[in-house]
């Protein structure tokens, strides 16, 4: 795992740069020299936080419109009161 640390003026002209790096290990960034924010992939955000991706976040990231729901056949029964 690499850490990166930038400016957030680094940042802000280099995102890019921020994003491959954060695929390699945080990307701490600074305010006036001091660690303000912490940059993590999704992979490793949810590593640490435990969380699994559910349907409302699925449907909400940017290539969610090749999204699609498996078909789910449904069958009813009466129900028996005897």
């Amino acid at each position: 795992m690499t850490i990166t640390t930038l400016s957030s003026r680094e940042f802000n002209q280099k995102a890019s740069e921020a994003k491959r790096a954060a695929k390699r290990g945080p990307v701490f960034i600074t305010d006036r020299g001091r660690p303000s924010h912490v940059l993590l992939s999704i992979e490793e955000y949810q590593r640490i936080t435990g969380q699994r991706c559910n349907i409302a976040d699925a449907l909400a990231l940017p290539d969610s419109e090749d999204f699609t729901l498996p078909k789910v056949t449904i069958s009813f029964r009466p129900a028996d009161f005897t």
